[in-house]
This record gives structure tokens, C-alpha cells and sequence, in this order.
């Protein structure tokens, strides 16, 4: 193998192919030049061409991007297993940290700085009362997408 800098064997990887030390001249599968249209008879079968009316009527009905970013920095709020647990615990009632805290078995820290992401992104609210800070769901869509995605899992 090739030595790099600092003594360590540097190895290459393109495709299945491993290269000790200098990357090759070409690339060992040669990608040749195609339109889309030979991509698609490439993917797909005649039968799922749509037309081009088709497509442009979905193109103006999807989503635009900024509307794609939020959906998705939501859903990765649900990829968490200790925010989804919060969720799942204040769709039951209203909740003050503590009782958070004692219910996730988490310090008061870790739980507030769950609470404030999920608050920054409008799926929680908090509601102070003297000392005390009480949790919610923001409203009912945060409940709906929780449960049916519940259902979903469980669906066979």
C-alpha cells in the first residue's frame, strides 16, 4: 500500500474496484453521455411514462421548498426517541417539568432543552404558573400526526 503523510497506508475505492495509492487515469465503468428520456427507458417500464401534462400538473402541486424544510426539521424532531416519549406523555395531559423529569427518568436540564426545541418549533407550548412551567401539545395536529403515525406502525 501507499504511504502517506504520518506513516499511514492511504487505499482508494471506486465502485468495487480498491486502488492502493494513486487514484487511475479512468474510472473503470465508463458513464456515457444520456438524455433524460434514455435515462427513464433505463428506470422504467413504457407503461409508466406519464405525460408531460401529468407531470407539470404534480409539479405545481408539490410542495415548495421552504414549505419541504419545515415538514422535514419536524419529522426530525420525531426522530428522537426521548422527544418522541415528551410528545407522547403531554398528549395525555399538561405537564410541569418536573413531572417530565420523573416520567423520562432524565435530569431537569436534558428535559428543558428538549421542551425548547420542541417550543421552537411550535409543537409545544408552555404555560407559567409562579415558579412553575406546564407543558402541552401546541395543538390538535401535533396529537393527530402522533397518533396516526402510531396507528400506521401498528397497521399491518
Amino acid at each position: 500500500m501507499g504511504e502517506s503523510s504520518g506513516g499511514r497506508a492511504s487505499v482508494f475505492s471506486w465502485g468495487a474496484i480498491r486502488y492502493n495509492g494513486e487514484k487511475p487515469e479512468a474510472c473503470p465503468k465508463k458513464r456515457r453521455e444520456t438524455n433524460v428520456e434514455d435515462q427513464l427507458q433505463e428506470f422504467c417500464e413504457e407503461s409508466c411514462f406519464a405525460s408531460e401534462e401529468e407531470l407539470g400538473e404534480v409539479k405545481k402541486a408539490m410542495i415548495d421548498s421552504a414549505a419541504a424544510d419545515q415538514l422535514a426539521e419536524l419529522f426530525k424532531a420525531l426522530g428522537d426517541p426521548t422527544r418522541v416519549k415528551l410528545i407522547g406523555a403531554l398528549l395525555h395531559k399538561e405537564l410541569c417539568v418536573h413531572d417530565l423529569t420523573v416520567l423520562l427518568d432524565m435530569n431537569q436540564s436534558a428535559v428543558s432543552h428538549q421542551l425548547r426545541y420542541l417550543r421552537n418549533l411550535r409543537m409545544v407550548k408552555r404555560r407559567k404558573s409562579g415558579k412553575s412551567v406546564f407543558y402541552s401539545l401546541d395543538d390538535s395536529h401535533i396529537e393527530q400526526i402522533f397518533v396516526q403515525t402510531l396507528q400506521h406502525l401498528r397497521h399491518e
